[in-house]
């Protein structure tokens, strides 16, 4: 009875905070409802045992991907007020895709092939680590997609810097290739000077005015 009441619990805070990442105002405040969602999602893996989801979903997009959400929407300055204005022409066919996802949705929920069975999931042999078995499949079954999951996060990565380095008004910019055609001869100027001897300690103290 517990379980379920967690169950409804977590469910309806992950609802709600996802409700509120789509209609905040505020582009950080809607960041930090998507992290209640994570976190939320998280609680429902551990209350299904499991735990490596879990700790995943804590770890990894709530520490490491919302954090670099905020520091995206705290660089690119993008003016919301200005994409804000053709909100309303688009709401007919959103309204449209919405309704026809429910429907998707409810049939593959009312079909024989998404029936559970009751019970609950079957207890587990004494020792059983479902991190390791996870792992395992990882880097041995799964391990080309595994590997282009990460080249598709370093593209994402090295596009996302790429937009924080583009030409602002009030903002340095450096080309690299600009760089790197400089010579020697544009940067380092040599100027020969005469040679000057400098004073001994002896002659800067008889130069100096005696009381």
């Amino acid at each position: 009875m517990t379980t379920v009441v967690l169950f409804y619990l977590f469910a309806v805070v992950l609802l709600g905070a996802g409700l509120a990442t789509i209609t905040a105002k505020n582009p950080v405040h809607a960041a930090l409802f998507l992290m209640l969602a994570f976190f939320s999602g998280a609680c429902l893996w551990m209350l299904m045992k499991a735990e490596f989801l879990a700790v995943a979903l804590v770890l990894i997009y709530v520490g490491a991907v919302m954090v670099l959400f905020l520091f995206v929407v705290m660089m690119l300055d993008v003016n919301f007020e200005e994409l804000r204005k053709g909100f309303w022409k688009h709401v007919p066919l959103a309204v449209t895709v919405a309704i026809i996802m429910a429907v998707e949705m409810g049939l593959i929920l009312h079909s024989r092939a998404a029936e559970v069975v009751v019970g609950g999931l079957p207890e587990q042999a004494a020792g059983y680590n479902n991190a390791k078995a996870l792992g395992y499949l990882i880097y041995t079954q799964y391990f080309l997609p595994f590997q282009l999951s990460a080249a598709l996060l370093l593209v994402g990565m090295i596009a996302a810097i790429a937009l924080t380095i583009r030409k602002r008004k009030n903002t340095k910019y450096i080309n690299p290739a600009v760089q790197i055609a400089t010579k020697r001869e544009d940067r380092v100027r040599i100027v020969k000077m005469a040679a000057e001897a400098r004073p001994t300690v002896g002659e800067v103290v008889e130069e100096q005015p005696k009381a």
